[in-house]
């Protein structure tokens, strides 16, 4: 069995065209993360963008800032943590465990 180097290219073509691709729809999935037993939502993206931010009134107290932003806070890490793991995950789905390097599509 020779190595034939026409069809390794051609691999790597596809699986970086789906690398695009995937990356392309990774706009458009969303995941949600919450803090506050849902009291703060935040939906993000697959590239890791916030899109929109729901604040429960009832956790809304003039007289603890501080607990609202901690609550916010870690909705927002929650939102960027699920994105992350969703990218992941389609990453994975393309190549195959490929072992690739990161950033190398």
């Amino acid at each position: 069995m020779g190595f034939n180097m026409q069809k390794l290219m051609k691999q790597a073509q596809k699986m970086q065209s789906d690398m695009l691709r995937v990356q392309e729809e990774l706009k458009d999935k969303t995941v949600e993360g919450a803090s506050g037993g849902g009291m703060i939502t935040v939906i993000a993206n697959g590239k890791q963008e916030v899109l929109s931010i729901k604040i429960n009134p009832e956790v809304v107290d003039p007289d603890d800032v501080e607990m609202l932003e901690d609550l916010l806070l870690a909705a927002v890490k929650d939102a960027i943590r699920l994105s992350q793991e969703m990218a992941a995950a389609e990453v994975q789905k393309v190549t195959g465990g490929a072992g690739l390097p990161p950033g190398m599509f």
